[in-house]
């Protein structure tokens, strides 16, 4: 905070003011139904939009980012803690600020451990898969809601008020900004009016309530919304600590990963640098200070940072004030807020997760790599057939199996000469010059434990398809690293060429690794020699050849 408040300059206040008004007006039936969506009372999703933020203020490194409730992360809450206590009780409110004092912890934790590199292997088409899944998940819930009751109780008078909800968020989102700017609005102000649009909808949904019959035709409400800021304190349930650390990691790293996808986007466009690490220490102190105020886990919101963002935000000062006005809007009376139609609140749900629903990132996968494409569906399928965690599961295992069975099996191309020139390149993708005598071979990766098998059968397929070669050049200009399963391999293929009298040759090590590997006996015993280019080793063994002695 001392730093972006070190170099705040006026010309920004004007921005700040206006970002954060718009926020608040989005936060009030956003952070309601949010809470809903957790199970909780609607208030809690208010109570959780105002301490996080200004506490995310203090210790993140996002200057437009919007910290509070989240539909994936409020689905998530649900599925924990629906199990473990009824919907409705103290214990489940008790249970969802636990949820967000472990994930805050952990996050905490991971920040000064500096882990923020984690996020690095939760990859982007697992990430949309699981967005995907989860955005119908949470779509299917609210339509009893929206319905006023399940498919076969459908109650006319809240389906009625509750689908002209979702058709009206529909159309304006759709249409509403380009409307706005053929009458001649700035396009930046009318999209961030567009956004506004389910503001719009719930107030004119409360007013229809509170002057018609709807309540007494059995049209649900919110009910009574307590005035008053959330005390402060640190209710915890001690028998569910154990039950409640796993999926507070798993929260706890979807909280990162949703949060540093929205302050990435943002940041590219300010051209500012953000600090992995500075986020896992804000974002673990707003999910403590959300359980301190009686909330549940919160996030970073892509859709609600893109608003603050085009609505001219220019530091975290606007956070502060939305805030402020969501402070406010408890202690004035809260007796409108009670008349907020459900089937409205679920409308606004819908159609905010709807805008998640996107097969942009399938396509993309499909055509490029089916392996992340099937990482998509099956991440996507396992939301929706297995649950929120088991999705979350699926899709690190899937992540982390991916990038090991690509390393696994390391590309190694067959060089050959450009005429003409000093340069080799894949004989499968130019018409390179080879000689029978001599093997080059490219390896395009590191050489750790999980790949040496492979490329050694590579080396051996290799050398049987080229009978008469009496020298292996192994070009290394990839290889950053030799682990020591690798340094015994190749000390291994070492002898064995030796006996079948191959001299095995390496050209362009880098310096890192041939810093290592001069700490070890590889060299010394090496069959043959170390080149600074694949250029002068052939240059040179081409000479050698015909009368060539291994024993030399």
């Amino acid at each position: 905070m001392l730093q972006w408040l070190r170099r705040y300059r006026r010309a920004w206040l004007p921005g700040d003011v206006s970002a954060g008004v718009v926020v608040a007006m989005m936060m009030i039936p956003q952070g309601m139904a949010y809470a809903i969506v957790a199970g909780l009372p609607p208030v809690v999703g208010i109570y959780a939009s105002i301490l996080p933020p200004v506490v995310y203020a203090l210790f993140g490194s996002s200057m437009t980012q919007s910290v509070g409730p989240m539909a994936i992360v409020s689905l998530m809450t649900a599925a924990v803690i629906g199990p473990l206590a009824p919907a409705g009780s103290s214990l489940y409110g008790v249970l969802a600020a636990q949820l967000a004092l472990v994930s805050g912890l952990m996050l905490l934790v991971c920040g000064a451990l500096k882990l923020g590199f984690l996020a690095n292997f939760f990859s982007r088409p697992v990430m949309s898969g699981f967005t995907f899944g989860s955005a119908v998940v949470i779509a299917q819930g609210q339509l009893p809601a929206l319905l006023g009751g399940d498919f076969g109780h459908i109650h006319m008078p809240s389906a009625a008020l509750g689908i002209a909800a979702l058709l009206l968020l529909v159309l304006a989102r759709q249409w509403l900004a380009g409307l706005l700017r053929l009458a001649g609005l700035n396009p930046a102000l009318a999209d961030t009016a567009s956004k506004l649009a389910p503001m719009l909808v719930v107030i004119a949904g409360t007013a229809l309530m509170a002057c018609s019959s709807l309540p007494a035709q059995g049209v649900h409400m919110t009910g009574t919304v307590p005035a008053g800021l959330p005390g402060l304190n640190l209710a915890t349930s001690s028998g569910h600590w154990r039950a409640l650390l796993q999926p507070g990691l798993l929260i706890g790293f979807i909280v990162f990963l949703m949060s540093m996808s929205a302050a990435q986007t943002l940041a590219l466009k300010r051209n500012e640098k953000l600090l992995s690490n500075h986020e896992l220490l804000g974002l673990g102190a707003a999910n403590v200070a959300s359980a301190l105020s009686g909330g549940f886990p919160v996030t970073g919101s892509i859709s609600r940072s893109a608003v603050n963002f085009a609505a001219g935000a220019n530091s975290p000062l606007a956070s502060l004030i939305t805030a402020a006005l969501l402070a406010l809007a408890l202690i004035a009376p809260t007796g409108w807020l009670a008349l907020l139609p459900l089937p409205v609140l679920a409308a606004t749900i819908i159609v905010a997760v709807l805008g998640m629903l996107e097969w942009a990132t399938l396509r993309m996968a499909w055509r490029y790599d089916r392996g992340d494409a099937l990482a998509w569906l099956a991440t996507g399928v396992g939301v929706l057939a297995l649950g929120v965690e088991a999705g979350v599961v699926i899709g690190v295992a899937l992540s982390m199996g991916t990038l090991i069975w690509r390393a696994s099996r390391p590309h190694i191309a067959v060089l050959g000469r450009i005429a003409g020139s000093e340069h080799f390149r894949n004989i499968e993708r130019y018409p390179g010059l080879t000689q029978p005598e001599i093997l080059l071979l490219r390896i395009d990766a590191n050489l750790f434990f999980g790949n040496v098998e492979a490329v050694g059968e590579r080396i051996e397929e290799e050398l049987r398809g080229h009978p008469g070669a009496c020298h292996l050049v192994l070009t290394m200009t990839a290889v950053s690293s030799i682990d020591t399963t690798a340094l015994y391999a190749l000390t291994e293929w070492n002898a064995s060429l030796k006996r079948r009298q191959i001299g095995l040759h390496l050209a362009e090590v880098k310096g890192p690794v041939l810093d290592r590997l001069r700490q070890t006996e590889l060299l010394q015993q090496l069959n043959g020699q170390l080149f600074l280019s694949t250029a002068m080793a052939v240059d040179y063994l081409h000479r050698t050849v015909p009368g060539w002695d291994p024993h030399i």
